[in-house]
């Protein structure tokens, strides 16, 4: 199959098609008569569980990694594990850092809101985050 038959089947743009393909994920074989790629069945669940894998937050060297086993007969299901508990980690942390931005946006918002408005000097650009920052 072609591009456009991968990108209508997946609903993905053709340029996920190719990115893929140039990070070798995906391995086509060249039509020697036209020059074009052409995708197998194998291509399409490839990508398809790229997907799938994209979903649950896995990186694109996650998936390397996974699909290395697989295409070595290997279980990726103890890397598959270990991954996902790094994944939902660093979710965590990203969630308590964005917690913490919400709490110093509110409390700016709030301060800020009984403060003057200010013209630039040499030396201060904007009095409210500059203030709030110290």
């Amino acid at each position: 199959m072609r591009v456009i038959e991968l990108v209508r089947r997946l609903g993905v743009t053709s340029d996920t098609v190719r990115f893929y393909t140039r990070i070798k994920v995906l391995k086509p074989v060249k039509n020697k008569i036209n020059g074009y790629r052409d995708y197998s069945e194998e291509d399409y669940s490839r990508l398809r569980f790229v997907l799938s894998a994209r979903q649950l937050g896995f990186s694109v060297g996650d998936i390397q990694e996974i699909l290395d086993h697989a295409d070595k007969k290997r279980s990726p299901c103890p890397t598959v594990r270990h991954l996902i508990d790094q994944r939902l980690n660093e979710t965590e942390q990203r969630f308590l850092d964005t917690l913490q931005l919400r709490e110093r946006m509110q409390q700016a918002v709030t301060e800020w809101s009984q403060k003057p408005d200010k013209v630039p000097t040499g030396h201060m650009i904007c009095h409210l985050i500059e203030e709030f920052a110290q």
